[in-house]
């Protein structure tokens, strides 16, 4: 449809129609099951009120939603197609890693071949539209929806952000349509991921400079990506709640950002007005809600039920309605449902596209990417086959299908390997495997589930039993971790360290074997320096999906190495965090020999992190040259007239096999109207040596990457020194400095 005949149309809807295209509402309405995340609260949906509803929320199936369609289509009095939805996160049965892990990869384009694949699998299941990316920057790992970013630098947000929507979408708005695209939608705004005290749906307190400087980074590359719809966040940002924040949405979100799609509560968000306390009721919530310019109403009767009242009471334009509602048409316009309102729902495709040969192969070359090596005495990494029978495998995720992570529910375990599997697989042979533990303790309540797990005398049994084993092998791998119960939404954490049975199993089996190798599985970081102390190694492979444990095995017994660097800093305990590398120095900073006491920090513990953003090693090691920077007056990248540095080292791979490094290059700006962080992640380049080779690595500097939000609050660069470092983490101070603007 042409834009004047969406218009022509929207023009001939009655108010009820329209005010029903914003009202999202689930299919237990059909008779179908979805996952609850939220309160209904009094709601009364009679079946009358699903024949005006314009979209729904968490089923799928081609069938399902074919039925759906028809039915919802006839009910319609102009026929409009329904908008199918899910949190589609990373991945729909065929899942990849976590974000947060992608972001350990330093490579989008793994986020965007997994959107690309999860929106192929998702569409032929009828579905049009996923809640992601998540685009929230963290710095707490406290807080359990870390797993879903990328992590804590703004600058790798916008690309992971911008990768994935285009991903889902593909490249061009006009691929929308296309077959195995599906509409993406950017997600939190704004700042859902600094909740006070890492606390789920808590208070955020931001400078309005912080927030354009950090904060709005990869929502903006999501918006650049194209994305064609957002939602907005649960918590207050400066005491005002994002559903209501017409400041937020209308000026920073569509004038600043410049996006101009669907905007979507969070789940009964517009309701929850009414507890923040801005709102008195349901009426009064649907007036700010609508104001502040929020297109369509998940899962309350707040639109539903009062939006017409104030419209016909002329406290509301109808006006804000009739815009809301051309975005909504639009959207379903561009991903062709007036055309063909099933889109590629399709039982066949279902059939030969969900957890396909392919899909499998790159998700498991994705999660060995996304694998970050904490430590590596001696070598202890790589196993070689030819010892693995003199290995014993234990602990409680050796034999475990759980390790997709939260968000993961369209998937199904059946599905999936167990590490076990795998190994046993690989080796050909019979190999030691024990459980060592479970995951908890019984009855153990985990974010409101009671867990299943061995008594106190079954766990001492267990554990001694593995003890004894561990004595007569010459190493043992422990394959330990947080639940995915721990991690996602409501599983904010005031302790983030391993659960108390499976540090237990830890202790004793590394004081009988003193070559343990630790393999954690997690959803954020977590306390590792206890557990770095007990082990020889120590791999960290997040959530890792569907294929984890096959790509688990390819990097333990060396066939895959470990390329993974942190996305997120990790603590030496938790109660430092927020933590996070792109800090400010201080008046009073502290360098190494400095004395605790009157310097940034604590005095019982250190106050950087146990390993900083952009750690990790590899089975081989790696050096760089000096950097150098020299001056020239054209951008060959942009190839515009504008002065550019360019920086550059020698890397070598010192070490005796084959290598992948990721080459970091940092920018601090030594001295600002305003203070700027110690130093900023603006560039990095993945490179594989191999034994003896060196390769020169080059970044182009150009003026907009020294911009930041001045005194005047005006965007731009100043003139004066920067530093530009260039390693493999953000601790290095291999640097050069250059008179910049």
């Amino acid at each position: 449809m042409t834009e004047q005949q969406l218009k022509d149309l929207l023009a001939d809807m009655s108010l009820e129609e329209k005010i029903g295209q914003m009202v999202q509402l689930t299919a237990n309405f059909y008779g179908t099951d979805m996952l609850i995340t939220g309160p209904m609260g009094s709601a009364k949906i009679e079946p009358e009120d699903m024949k005006l509803c314009g979209t729904i929320l968490g089923t799928s199936g081609a069938a399902k939603l074919k039925e759906i369609q028809d039915n919802a289509m006839a009910a319609q009095p102009h026929h409009i197609p329904m908008l199918f939805m899910l949190d589609v996160i990373n991945g729909f049965q065929t899942i990849f890693p976590i974000p947060l892990a992608q972001g350990c990869s330093f490579e989008p384009e793994i986020a965007r071949k997994g959107a690309q694949i999860a929106a192929k699998e998702a569409a032929a299941s009828g579905l049009h539209v996923t809640f992601a990316p998540m685009a929230d920057l963290v710095r707490d790992a406290r807080w359990g929806r870390v797993m879903e970013s990328p992590g804590e630098d703004p600058y790798m947000n916008y690309c992971f952000a911008k990768a994935m929507t285009e991903g889902f979408q593909g490249e061009a708005p006009e691929n929308l349509k296309e077959k195995g695209n599906i509409s993406a939608c950017l997600k939190h705004f704004a700042c859902y991921g600094y909740p006070e005290g890492g606390r789920e749906y808590d208070n955020v307190e931001l400078s309005e400079r912080t927030l354009r400087q950090d904060y709005l980074s990869g929502y903006q590359g999501a918006v650049d990506g194209g994305c064609r719809m957002a939602m907005t966040s649960f918590n207050t940002l400066n005491r005002v709640p994002s559903t209501a924040n017409k400041w937020l949405m209308r000026k920073v979100l569509r004038e600043d950002l410049g996006f101009d799609g669907v905007l979507i509560s969070d789940y009964s968000a517009v309701e929850e007005l009414i507890p923040h306390g801005i709102a008195e009721n349901k009426r009064e919530a649907a007036k700010l809600a609508i104001e502040a310019g929020v297109d369509i109403d998940m899962m309350s009767d707040v639109y539903l039920h009062y939006l017409k009242e104030l419209v016909t009471s002329g406290e509301v334009d109808e006006t804000l309605v009739d815009e809301a509602v051309l975005r909504i048409l639009k959207l379903k316009n561009d991903l062709g449902l007036f055309e063909n309102p099933y889109k590629d729902a399709s039982e066949e495709d279902e059939k030969n596209l969900i957890l396909c040969d392919a899909h499998r192969a790159a998700a498991r070359e994705a999660a060995s990417k996304t694998f970050v090596l904490l430590k590596n005495e001696n070598k202890t990494l790589p196993l070689s086959e030819q010892e693995a029978a003199d290995v014993l495998f234990a602990g409680p995720y050796v034999d475990t299908r759980a390790i997709c992570g939260a968000w993961s529910f369209p998937a199904t375990y059946d599905n999936i390997k167990t590490v076990q599997e795998c190994i046993q697989e690989h080796i050909g042979t019979a190999c030691n495997f024990m459980k060592g533990c479970s995951m908890f303790y019984d009855k153990e309540v985990i974010r409101d589930y009671v867990e299943e797990g061995m008594t106190p005398d079954e766990a001492e049994a267990s554990i001694e039993q593995t003890v004894q084993a561990a004595k007569s092998v010459s190493k043992v791998v422990l394959f330990l971790g947080e639940s995915f119960r721990q991690t996602g939404e409501g599983a904010s954490r005031t302790c983030i360290t391993l659960p108390e049975i499976q540090m237990e199993l830890l202790k004793r089996v590394s004081a009988v074997n003193n070559n343990v190798i630790v393999v954690l599985f997690a959803g954020r970081p977590i306390e590792v320096a206890l557990i770095e102390d007990l082990a020889k190694a120590v791999l960290y492979v997040w959530m890792p999906g569907t294929e984890g444990a096959a790509a688990i095995t390819d990097v333990l017994f060396g066939v895959k190495e470990p390329t993974g660097r942190l996305a997120m800093s990790f603590p030496n305990v938790s109660s430092q965090e927020p933590l996070y590398y792109n800090r400010f120095q201080g008046g009073r900073p502290r360098n190494p020999g400095d004395p605790k006491a009157f310097c940034i920090g604590y005095i019982d513990t250190e106050y950087r992190p146990l390993h900083s953003f952009g750690y990790g090693l590899s089975y081989t090691t790696f050096s760089y040259s000096p950097v150098t920077v020299i001056k020239r007056e054209t951008n060959t990248k942009a190839n515009d007239a504008e002065a550019v540095w360019v920086a550059s080292v020698m890397v070598t791979n010192t070490g005796d096999r084959e290598g992948t490094e990721v080459v970091q290059l940092y920018i601090r700006d030594v001295s600002g109207s305003v203070v700027r962080p110690v130093r900023e992640l603006k560039g990095f380049e993945k490179i594989t040596l191999k034994p003896g080779e060196s390769r020169e690595v080059s970044f182009e500097i150009i003026e907009p990457m020294l911009r930041f939000w001045r005194i005047d609050m005006t965007y731009g660069s100043e003139p004066g020194k920067f530093e530009v470092y260039i390693g493999g983490d953000s601790t290095t101070e291999n640097k050069a400095e250059f008179d910049g603007v």
